[in-house]
């Protein structure tokens, strides 16, 4: 049984840089690169509540690209540079996701690029 695979960009030059895909999409899986908060010209607010919604609209996108939707996610891995901002992430996704909510993980971690506050990986099953 063979089944759909595809490749998703952004158009990011990191993605070329980095040698991966946006998203990947495997049958009715799609699977989502950690996506930090850039908009699409390539800047990044200091604000992580900015930067979690602008990383769910890249995801978003994605999503849409391969024929899903943030409600098709089912798990969600969070990073976030400083614990302090943690709640401040939680709330974003609290208000993005309806029942049912995906699982989720979050990491308190280091970026390579000091700007990035957070990064958000997903799956989605498709419906």
């Amino acid at each position: 049984m063979s089944s759909e695979r595809r490749a998703i960009s952004s158009g990011s030059k990191f993605e070329k840089l980095a040698g991966y895909s946006r998203a990947v999409v495997d049958g009715e899986w799609v699977f989502v690169s950690g996506t930090a908060g850039h908009s699409p010209d390539g800047s990044i607010s200091d604000d992580v509540e900015i930067q979690t919604r602008q990383s769910l609209s890249t995801i978003s996108a994605a999503l849409g690209e391969a024929g899903a939707a943030l409600s098709d996610i089912v798990q969600v891995r969070v990073y976030v540079a400083d614990r302090a901002d943690v709640m401040t992430v939680s709330k974003v996704l609290g208000e993005t996701f309806a029942d049912p909510r995906p699982t989720n993980t979050t990491i308190i971690c280091g970026f390579p690029v000091e700007e990035i506050k957070v990064e958000i990986e997903t799956v989605a099953l498709k419906r």
